[in-house]
């Protein structure tokens, strides 16, 4: 797969890089579309495989449906995501592939298990394709959780604190914990105070000191804590989001 890769870029690694192809492309130039399209054909012949767990050719309908998912993606596709077209288009691929087969098997008795030894090889394909996916989805969330793990504790480090320091520091009375959280909420929800954090790399504890009844020492003593909430909820932290839905304040 990487070797196969490595000559795909190959191809395109002339005067402009494959961005900059991409951009052309969705500008108009359909000669250089069709021109990307060939050289990763065998890319989208490789994808469409790996969930059909056959080997498919230029003459099957997987194919079909994987090439239409490539252009597609060239389509939808813009490198801002922060994902390259190949991760991207993998994904558009897989998963138009996995609904044509769906599409193709008699779901119900799939599901309800009524499925006999003699019914149609699609059934299969359709509950192969299936495991597939959704062991790429699990394999695809553990890597954006770790890397969005791992860009927090760079961010935290500008404000010199340690990934660790937040257990230790992490207020222990619920009510203390409440207060915190909602402290970082109001930071991260006011333009004027959570820019003096990015700023300052200090929290405004004067101002948030005349908002809340709480005293500086309070504020200070839950300093990390804070910093660390209000750069959660500012930030574009997806899963860490979704982990503080379930951090308990009461």
């Amino acid at each position: 797969m990487r070797v196969m890769l490595s000559l795909l870029f190959a191809a395109f690694k002339k005067k402009d890089s494959l961005e900059e192809k991409i951009d052309r492309i969705q500008k108009g130039d359909r000669q250089l579309r069709n021109e990307l399209i060939e050289n990763f054909k065998p890319f989208i012949a490789k994808t469409a495989s790996s969930v059909c767990k056959k080997y498919i050719t230029d003459s099957d309908d997987e194919f079909s449906i994987g090439l239409i998912a490539f252009n597609e993606a060239i389509d939808k596709y813009s490198s801002e995501k922060g994902r390259s077209l190949i991760a991207f288009s993998e994904i558009m691929i897989k998963r138009r592939v996995i609904d044509y087969l769906r599409g193709q098997s008699r779901q119900k008795e799939l599901l309800s298990g009524d499925i006999t030894p003699g019914d149609d090889e699609k059934g299969e394909h359709w509950l192969e394709a299936e495991k597939s996916w959704d062991d790429y989805k699990v394999k695809q969330e553990q890597e954006r959780r770790r890397d969005e793990i791992l860009k927090f504790q760079v961010q935290l480090k500008e404000y010199e604190i340690l990934f660790a320091d937040l257990v230790k520091n992490s207020p222990r009375h619920s009510d203390a914990r409440q207060t915190a959280i909602e402290i970082a909420s109001t930071l991260a929800s006011d333009p004027g105070l959570i820019e003096i954090l990015f700023d300052k790399k200090k929290l405004p504890i004067k101002e948030l000191e005349s908002r809340f009844s709480v005293s500086r020492k309070t504020i200070e003593r839950n300093r990390r804590y804070i910093i660390a909430i209000a750069l959660i909820l500012s930030g574009d932290y997806v899963f860490l989001k979704d982990y503080l839905k379930g951090v308990p304040v009461e």
